[in-house]
């Protein structure tokens, strides 16, 4: 049930910012419809601990400035290389980056984050890794250090 409530707050939030009306006519259509909305959501059997993940709210303020960081440090990178600034070379490369998450939920927030960040791709998840095509070894290498792994985990509920 609070995934349901949540999804519901989640969804009038957006209708309420979204429509820029407030009055009650147009607010009680934006509750009846996130209403049905959930109700659908329900009876498909979405509304658990996977598709309403709450349970990474508590952790999530640590995670997010550090992807958002990590995302403008790989821009300029890329920047870098495709402008030949300091002479870093562009060597494609495929590899698998192990993964230590313990859920489906963790492993695609790992592998979506691997592909937020510039430079890297996400191909593959299976089991436990993901293939990454990468724009250079050093990038691979950074990826396979295992901070992101780290952090992720962390994010999820596990790990140090």
């Amino acid at each position: 049930m609070k995934h349901a409530v949540a999804l519901f707050l989640l969804l009038m939030a957006v209708w309420l910012l979204n429509s820029g009306h407030y009055t009650v006519l147009i607010t009680s259509f934006g509750v009846v419809s996130c209403l049905l909305v959930v109700w659908l959501a329900r009876r498909m059997g979405i509304v658990d601990e996977e598709g309403v993940p709450i349970h990474l709210l508590p952790r999530l303020p640590m995670y997010l400035p550090w992807i958002a960081k990590e995302v403008v440090k790989a821009n300029l990178d890329v920047s870098r290389r495709i402008l030949g600034l300091g002479r870093l070379n562009i060597s494609p490369r495929l590899f698998e980056a192990p993964t230590t998450q313990r859920t489906d939920l963790g492993r695609v927030l790992y592998a979506n984050s691997i592909t937020l960040t510039p430079g890297t791709v996400s191909i593959r998840v299976h089991g436990a890794s993901i293939t990454v095509h990468a724009i250079a070894d050093e990038v691979a290498d950074d990826l396979l250090g295992g901070e992101m792994d780290r952090r992720v985990t962390r994010l999820e509920g596990g790990g140090r």
